[in-house]
């Protein structure tokens, strides 16, 4: 696995130093969307953990996220990514986009995928391309698989 790289456009900075992240700001974020509503803490920190992390700063306050679950050598799955709302506009997602792909360990991968309802726009503008073939992207949903975590 590569250092810690980090890319910078006038006051902003993209880095996969998971120092740097805030933990309580992601999390804060995610359980308000659609595919992470009611995630635990707990559950974020150990995703982060496990995953090749980009975090996107104004100077020192964090304004974006993404990361990628990925064995570094010919897969990664993109998610979570996500530009805070008042930081939106600005190009920061497709700026975020493109220095995630600039990334050395992901250049060299054969397959990049995500599953997104919104924001198509922005991933097609950074090379992805929709699979619309009938039967062939599986998958299992557990849609309240966070909610279970809130009871326990």
């Amino acid at each position: 696995m590569q250092k810690n790289v980090q890319w910078t456009r006038d006051e902003y900075l993209i880095s996969t130093d998971k120092k740097k992240l805030d933990i309580a700001f992601i999390h804060s974020f995610l359980t308000t969307t659609s595919w992470a509503e009611g995630i635990s803490l707990e559950t974020v920190s150990e995703s982060i953990e496990n995953s090749l992390c980009f975090g996107l700063y104004k100077n020192i306050q964090p304004v974006g996220f993404s990361r990628f679950v990925t064995d570094y050598t010919t897969f990664a799955y993109l998610c979570d990514v996500f530009i805070s709302p008042d930081f939106q506009g600005h190009g920061l997602g497709r700026w975020l986009m493109e220095c995630c792909l600039e990334h050395s360990s992901l250049k060299k991968l054969r397959r990049i995928m995500l599953v997104t309802s919104d924001a198509s726009w922005l991933y097609q503008k950074t090379g992805y391309l929709p699979v619309n073939k009938d039967n062939f992207v599986w998958h299992i949903v557990r849609p309240n698989i966070y909610k279970s975590e809130l009871l326990n």
